[in-house]
């Protein structure tokens, strides 16, 4: 790519960031945002999906299907070396995603 300005600010904004989140309180906590906001996008999706009654199973097997792919890439032997902040908030959001679904089965159970 080229030096210019604009990749210049994004360089210098991806290092800041990356700074910022050196603090373990800071990890911490982008990291429990991300795994109650992947806590919410589940209940949000089943939700929607259940209403319309339409998009079930196309939505389950996209939510599938992303979960996998998220899994792929976090734990292959090459990504096991450097694991980003974003790899894991990824990763965390694909657990609450999860979560958020069984406990939506446990309520449609019950």
């Amino acid at each position: 790519m080229q030096n210019t300005r604009l990749n210049n600010l994004f360089d210098t904004i991806a290092r800041r960031l990356g700074e910022f989140f050196l603090n373990p309180w800071r990890r911490l906590s982008l990291l429990l945002i991300s795994f109650l906001f992947g806590f919410f996008l589940g209940t949000a999706i089943s939700t929607i999906a259940g209403q319309r009654g339409t998009l079930d199973i196309l939505a389950a097997g996209i939510l599938v299907f992303l979960t996998e792919v998220i899994s792929k890439i976090y734990y292959s032997r090459s990504f096991l070396l450097k694991r980003s902040l974003w790899a894991e908030s990824l990763n965390l959001l694909k657990v609450g995603l999860i979560f958020s679904m069984f406990v939506e089965a446990f309520k449609l159970g019950s």
